[in-house]
């Protein structure tokens, strides 16, 4: 059975990324997976990583549940806006607090490549914005969910990572709305 971990990293509880995340898992569900979901905004954290690397502070325990949950995982779902060409702040600090040398990635002394230490794993992320997909690849090259693709998760060993994006979400219709959140329970059912 197929472990999915969904993490949503709309801080805005209402918004469309909480029904795109409820959607998927309930595609993956019904497909069979064992699906858990992680709403940022649920979570009790300093997103801060206040001396960098090098003082670790320690995690707080909603952090070292997220951990637990991702070491569990075969498969990462995250589901967020871009916003300013970026993931939210508080997304982002979730990264910089959880994904740790230690827990993500390991260097060794002498050697100048860092072991991965979450391969065995893929990723799908969910995107959304105000602009244009094509204007957003064009102006800014995809920056926003690059860097989280290739930066920040295969960094760490997780490949694939695919990307699912829809664009002028500010601007669609209820009926394109609930088309969008079939094609993502779909996905769903694909675990991919």
């Amino acid at each position: 059975m197929k472990k999915i971990l969904i993490i949503n990293g709309n801080p805005h509880k209402e918004s469309f990324c909480y029904g795109l995340a409820a959607a998927y898992e309930k595609g993956a569900k019904n497909a069979g997976a064992e699906v858990k979901r992680i709403n940022l905004a649920d979570l009790k954290f300093d997103p801060i990583l206040h001396e960098g690397y090098h003082i670790i502070q320690p995690l707080e325990p909603d952090l070292l549940t997220a951990q637990e949950a991702i070491k569990w995982s075969d498969h990462l779902v995250f589901v967020f806006p871009v916003w300013w060409m970026a993931p939210p702040a508080l997304m982002k600090g979730f990264f910089d607090r959880i994904f740790l040398p230690g827990f993500a990635f390991k260097y060794h002394q002498g050697y100048p490549f860092l072991e991965k230490l979450l391969k065995g794993r893929s990723a799908r992320l969910i995107v959304t914005m105000d602009s244009h997909p094509l204007l957003n690849l064009l102006l800014y090259r995809t920056n926003g969910y690059k860097a989280l693709a290739k930066g920040a998760l295969g960094f760490c060993g997780i490949r694939p990572v695919k990307k699912t994006v829809f664009g002028l979400v500010k601007y669609l219709s209820e009926t394109k709305r609930k088309k969008i959140i079939l094609r993502v329970e779909k996905l769903g059912e694909k675990m991919a």
